[in-house]
């Protein structure tokens, strides 16, 4: 058996949505120097949407994979929907990862509230998962 899916080769070798949005409304930046992978996501969002998604990583080719599928699973989706992306929802819509590098799809994840959490504090919006 190969050790990364399909997806996860493509998605590292043709990621998708990498650069900087200059104007971003929310950035987040996690990651650990020592162990070698650090996830920047940048995030716009108007009218309660994520119209674009942006990423830069510095990591291994599962961080790469994680990042690129983690910013094509919220772009053009509702903020509300975004704050509830799992790092296992990154991993399934990557065919799964190797219980060794599952921690890159918990960075995605993390990289992704973050920057949601950056965009809340900028313009006071409402923490959704609040409400109800």
């Amino acid at each position: 058996m190969a050790l990364y899916s399909e997806k996860v080769m493509e998605h590292f070798r043709h990621p998708r949505n990498v650069g900087v949005i200059e104007d971003a409304n929310g950035i987040g930046t996690v990651g650990n120097a020592k162990c070698g992978d650090i996830m920047k996501m940048y995030l716009k969002i108007e009218d309660d949407i994520v119209r674009d998604v942006k990423f830069e990583t510095f990591g291994c080719g599962s961080a790469i994979a994680s990042s690129s599928m983690a910013t094509e699973l919220i772009k053009g989706k509702p903020v509300a929907d975004a704050m509830k992306l799992t790092n296992k929802a990154v991993a399934e819509a990557l065919d799964g990862l190797p219980d060794y590098k599952m921690h890159c799809s918990v960075l995605a994840e993390e990289a992704i509230q973050a920057a949601l959490d950056d965009y809340r504090s900028r313009t006071g919006a409402a923490d959704s998962s609040d409400a109800g």
